[in-house]
């Protein structure tokens, strides 16, 4: 939100710092997670890809495809097409970082296929949250602008969906992790303790960019609702 609009507001402007600096700070810490054990190999023939195919099988989800995606670090599963998006190091590649980033997003797959309860709330909120997104912040400088506390209190409504789905993101999260941690280091997998070790630290890097940006919503939430009882 432009600082001048919020009339030089000294909470504001730690907000953004705060803010800014937990971002780049997760951010920082997972590229250089990844990047670490992206030059470990997993001491496997199989490719993040095919490893990811086997959880995927052993979990009840075999008719999930894998694709390519561009890009690094954006991997993801769409549960629309039921496929999951691979970048090509992950995909094809198999270090330790491959694998379980690999695995983490078969366990998004298997926790659609298994009807997780967390990923239908999420799915269902992200409609919401797309239209509250881009129009909280509009309301509210009117309300500002205006003096209209109902436009604040509607903002503040709307941005308070993207707080619950930052909430409800993070159980999501965390299971497919765990799902991918507990594959990893079972027999079926082929890995050892290493590959365990290497996933549960870039998996747990991972985690804290949305622990931080759950922490990030919920302290712009609490800013907003005081800026409205002071407006």
């Amino acid at each position: 939100m432009p600082y001048y609009l919020m009339g030089g507001d000294i909470s504001y402007v730690l907000l953004i710092v705060v803010s800014t600096i937990l971002g780049l700070g997760t951010q920082a810490y997972i590229k250089r997670t990844y990047a670490r054990w992206s030059q470990v190999d997993a001491n496997t023939a199989l490719t993040g890809a095919e490893v990811a195919r086997n959880m995927l099988q052993a979990g009840g989800a075999s008719n999930v495809g894998i694709q390519s995606i561009a890009g690094e670090l954006t991997d993801n599963f769409d549960p629309r097409t039921n496929v999951l998006n691979l970048s090509d190091a992950n995909r094809m590649g198999g270090s330790v970082a491959s694998i379980a980033v690999a695995c983490h997003e078969a366990g998004h797959a298997v926790q659609f296929a298994k009807g997780f309860i967390p990923m239908k709330i999420r799915s269902a909120l992200v409609p919401v949250v797309q239209f509250a997104s881009g129009a909280w912040m509009y309301l509210f400088f009117a309300g500002i602008m205006f003096n209209l506390v109902g436009l604040m209190q509607l903002a503040i409504i709307l941005f308070a969906a993207s707080v619950v789905f930052h909430l409800v993101t993070l159980p999501v999260e965390i299971d497919a992790s765990r799902r991918a941690v507990k594959y990893i280091s079972s027999g079926a997998s082929g890995l050892d303790e290493m590959a365990e070790k290497g996933a549960k630290q870039v998996l747990t890097a991972a985690a804290l960019t949305y622990v931080a940006a759950a922490l990030v919503s919920i302290l712009q939430l609490v800013y907003l609702l005081s800026r409205s009882s002071r407006d």
